[in-house]
């Protein structure tokens, strides 16, 4: 078998396991109970036909369903692919028609469905899909003697990318992509599964949640308490007082988690953070400022000051690329606008403004030297390989990247003939470590400057009224042909005019104070507006829909 299923019996045969059903009823269960109806599951599978290799989808949020529904595929030979889950405002004939064309790419004829998604099963019928419930084949009255056979080549997870719901493309991820990237990461994040607990809400269908804190403590070994992301947005809270009550070690979640967590943590009592040495924060810009509100937010619980851990990461590479060595504060890299800008350098520099009022320096979070395994290069858009400080498209190479994409146009290699993947991210190295500027397709161009759109939503995020998260910058060319950019903003104001009209205001003031350059348009929109991929990133080429 491949080392990584024979990771899931080493696992299984040791007593961590999962906490789920917070905060109304707790239950723990083994990984050993989890592993036994998985065998179960995998049992049913292959009875119902599922051969070595196959793709099965899965549709649903409770752990205590995915857990042993993701196992079981594994022992079953096939390959794992989370679905996008439908929310409360989703149109669900779209939903299952964009469904479908995800099942056709990646090949899967069958779909394991939570009870809470039984409905979407019941309108896949008649497609060809068959949908087979979670309860059901855990509780098949056989277990599989041992799993099927796969080689370390063999297709671990169907990885949906950022936006795929709109046009599905898929990673292949590769039962040796997986094992190298889980273990590069526990040693980087210094798992000890004697010891330590991880604390999650992260959705189950995004690679950080899937791979990071699901796949990573059930191969490893590892204690897990998981909720749902509605249990966190209830509750943001809930996330800390679970990290109190069970002495959570390791912890994840993008930036604007962060932002909401230091504002309910400021005013929070009677909870113990001093067991956290690990907050992960990846899967979108992180905002320095959002880093130093949250260390602040959490310091009189406890929260160490080494706690937060930039990373950078993406579903080509498993999970990680680079991640903060723990235990050392965040490196913050304070460098010219101008240099930036201009000539695409990353000059070092003192904070500081010019006599207009404009900020003369961009901070950036260092993100960590690569894991063990993977190389990391900036290059030119000639393809010349840039060095130290030079800012240019960020290219990987390791046995953790992934060498394909499915797509509804077939697969297609995602490396180049060198052996190296373009991530499409603009960034540099400084001392080893990355650091990530933004990505290729967003940059503003606008007098030569080449402007990065989230140095212009951290403006906006600051202004009152604007919701965490949700500010977004996109290029917009004016009917006289003018290039520009437009600014668009969730509030939860947004039918108060005289709120509107204030934001609004106050975002044009504050984004050419600090940028320099005037937004020609700002929308203060309803919740919910700004569009967003099903794992919460801006889609900033859709955004531009939102402006007149």
């Amino acid at each position: 078998m491949s080392t990584f299923i024979s990771a899931i019996y080493s696992a299984a045969a040791g007593g961590a396991g999962i906490v789920t059903g917070e905060p109304r009823a707790a239950l723990r269960t083994s990984w050993a109970d989890i592993h036994e109806l998985a065998l179960r599951g995998a049992a049913a599978l292959v009875a119902d036909g599922v051969k070595p290799g196959e793709a099965v989808a899965i549709l649903a949020a409770d752990p205590l369903e995915v857990a042993p529904a993701v196992q079981a595929v594994w022992l079953a030979g096939g390959s794992v692919t989370m679905l996008h889950q439908p929310t409360a405002r989703t149109d669900l004939g779209k939903y299952a028609a964009g469904t479908l064309q995800v099942l056709k790419v990646i090949k899967a004829s069958r779909v394991i469905v939570g009870e809470q998604f039984s409905d979407v099963a019941q309108m896949l019928d008649g497609t060809g899909v068959r949908g087979l419930l979670a309860a059901d084949i855990a509780s098949h009255p056989e277990r599989l003697a041992s799993p099927v056979e796969v080689d370390e080549d063999a297709t671990a997870l169907l990885q949906l990318t950022s936006g795929s719901t709109a046009a599905p493309k898929a990673v292949r991820i590769s039962h040796r992509n997986a094992w190298d990237n889980l273990t590069a990461l526990a040693r980087r994040a210094q798992v000890d599964p004697a010891t330590d607990v991880f604390v999650s809400w992260l959705p189950l269908f995004h690679d950080m949640g899937m791979v990071g804190f699901l796949t990573l403590p059930m191969v490893m070994g590892l204690e897990l308490v998981k909720v749902t992301p509605i249990d966190f947005l209830r509750s943001p809270l809930l996330w800390f007082e679970l990290i109190s009550k069970y002495g959570g070690t390791h912890t994840a979640a993008p930036n604007f988690a962060y932002a909401l967590a230091a504002r309910v943590l400021a005013n929070a009592e009677n909870l113990d953070l001093s067991s956290l040495r690990f907050a992960f924060n990846g899967a979108e810009p992180i905002d320095v400022d959002t880093v130093d509100r949250f260390l602040a937010a959490g310091a009189h619980l406890g929260l160490p000051s080494t706690a937060m851990v930039p990373a950078y990461g993406m579903a080509e590479t498993t999970l990680g690329v680079s991640i903060h060595v723990v235990g050392q504060p965040v490196r913050v890299d304070i460098i010219d606008a101008h240099e930036l800008e201009q000539n695409r350098r990353a000059v070092p520099a003192q904070p500081g403004l010019a006599p207009d009022g404009t900020e003369t320096t961009r901070s950036f979070p260092t993100l960590g030297p690569p894991l063990d395994g993977l190389e990391v290069q900036a290059r030119d858009d000639d393809g010349n390989i840039l060095g130290e400080r030079e800012v240019g498209t960020l290219f990987i190479r390791g046995v953790a990247v992934t060498d394909t994409y499915l797509t509804g146009d077939g697969a297609l290699p995602t490396q180049g003939s060198d052996g190296w993947l373009d991530s499409g991210d603009l960034g540099y190295l400084t001392d080893s470590l990355v650091v990530v500027c933004g990505r290729v397709k967003d940059v503003i161009i606008m007098g030569g400057r080449n402007i990065y759109p989230t140095d212009i939503e951290r403006v906006a995020a600051g202004v009152d009224g604007v919701r965490a998260g949700n500010a977004i910058a996109v290029r917009w060319t004016a009917p006289s042909g003018r290039e520009s950019f437009a600014v668009a903003v969730e509030s939860r104001l947004a039918e108060d005019p005289e709120q509107v009209e204030r934001m609004a205001r106050e975002i044009r003031t504050a984004v050419t104070t600090a940028i320099g350059v005037r937004p020609a348009q700002v929308r203060v929109l309803p919740v919910g507006s700004i569009p967003k991929t099903p794992s919460g990133k801006l889609r900033r080429a859709a955004g531009v829909a939102l402006i007149d």
